[in-house]
């Protein structure tokens, strides 16, 4: 398994985005940072949320941009929206 890293997400510009690892149900909302095999990072994200009706999906774009320090309507799921897996794009002012 990776090493934990910072938990701080690192964005350069408009249009980046985030391959990011979902646990629905979890005891508390949090995003967690490791660093995978190949130096990339692995941000995991924690809702309490279920997965119905896309509030799991609300609540991680919740999360996420209160983490980032931007609007949720400035992100969007772009692949990944009924699965674990999920990639966001960021589209910043």
């Amino acid at each position: 398994m990776g090493k934990k890293q910072d938990d701080k997400i690192n964005l350069g510009m408009t249009g980046d985005t985030l391959h990011v690892r979902v646990t629905p149900k979890a005891a508390a909302n949090r995003i967690k940072i490791e660093a995978g095999e190949d130096g990339e990072p692995i941000i995991r994200i924690y809702v309490t949320t279920v997965p119905e009706d896309g509030k799991a999906n609300k609540a991680v774009l919740k999360l996420l941009s209160k983490h980032l320090g931007i609007a949720p309507t400035s992100m969007v799921i772009t692949h990944g929206v009924t699965g674990r897996d999920k990639t966001i794009r960021v589209m910043r002012d």
